[in-house]
């Protein structure tokens, strides 16, 4: 079977992954190196994707036609996470954000007596409140999504945002780009606005405006030790034990030994960068 190049260039990521950024980066690579970028939000509307050229086709919960994994032309980048630290990051986030691009935020829920998901969560008492109604509504969407991946498949590259956010060299995220079918000067441009545009580069010291301000907050990894309450560690083993196991993020049920102590006054510094 002969080689097929690259042309459907698919970034797939999750609510909390490190959207915020993909976009961002992915967005000035196809500005820099001419390529269309197209963000499409469902997956059944694959046809919008130009027949000719190379294009950078986006879906914010990783959900592509069947249609494209398919095709020998396609190939996918996924950024997954810590479930338990896109648990932390989302009630946060969704309990702060003053942003107007999260609709169902702000939509009137029947199920929540007519109050808003932000409504709801922001009456909460308890912190432990908060990540549980977080845990059993958005929360278990993103799971769903990350657990639905079709992991292993040969046209796709899946990177952890851990890794990423660690990748100060950009050695990760060049492999990437390669396997997009990049040329060298290519993954020159491409590299330096990926470091541009992370934490351990460019951003370190941005003072940053528009939506990226929205989303930095911390952007380190295995929050969860010190930052997920014991009894809500206990009902999320309970629930999604295995599928952190599933994702390779654990290997038994052993991490539940490792929560810390939940520290007064560490909430502000719950977050996910971008």
């Amino acid at each position: 079977m002969s080689f097929v190049p690259p042309r459907i260039l698919c970034i797939g990521t999750h609510h909390k992954t490190g959207t915020v950024w993909m976009r961002r980066v992915w967005r000035m690579i196809g500005e820099a190196l001419d390529i269309p970028f197209v963000a499409i939000h469902d997956p059944n509307k694959f046809h919008r994707i130009p027949e000719m050229d190379r294009v950078i086709v986006a879906n914010w919960a990783a959900q592509f036609a069947p249609e494209l994994f398919a095709r020998r032309d396609a190939r996918f980048l996924h950024v997954i996470r810590d479930p338990r630290d896109v648990l932390l990051s989302g009630a946060r986030y969704h309990e702060s954000t003053s942003g107007r691009h999260e609709r169902f935020l702000r939509q009137p829920d029947p199920a929540l007596n007519g109050k808003s998901y932000q409504e709801h969560l922001r009456g909460l008492k308890t912190e432990d409140e908060k990540l549980e109604f977080e845990m059993h509504r958005m929360h278990q969407r993103v799971l769903d999504e990350m657990m639905s991946w079709p992991y292993g498949h040969e046209r796709a590259f899946d990177v952890r945002y851990e890794d990423l956010i660690e990748d100060t060299e950009c050695k990760l995220f060049v492999q990437a780009l390669r396997f997009f079918g990049f040329n060298a000067s290519e993954c020159d441009a491409a590299r330096e606005i990926f470091f541009d545009n992370s934490l351990f580069g460019g951003l370190s010291s941005d003072s940053s405006q528009g939506r990226v301000a929205h989303h930095v907050k911390s952007g380190k990894a295995r929050q969860w030790q010190n930052q997920l309450p014991v009894a809500v560690a206990r009902n999320y083993l309970n629930r999604h034990g295995n599928d952190l196991i599933s994702l390779g993020y654990e290997n038994d049920h052993s991490w539940i030994n490792h929560i810390g102590v939940k520290q007064v006054g560490t909430d502000a510094h719950i977050g996910e960068a971008f």
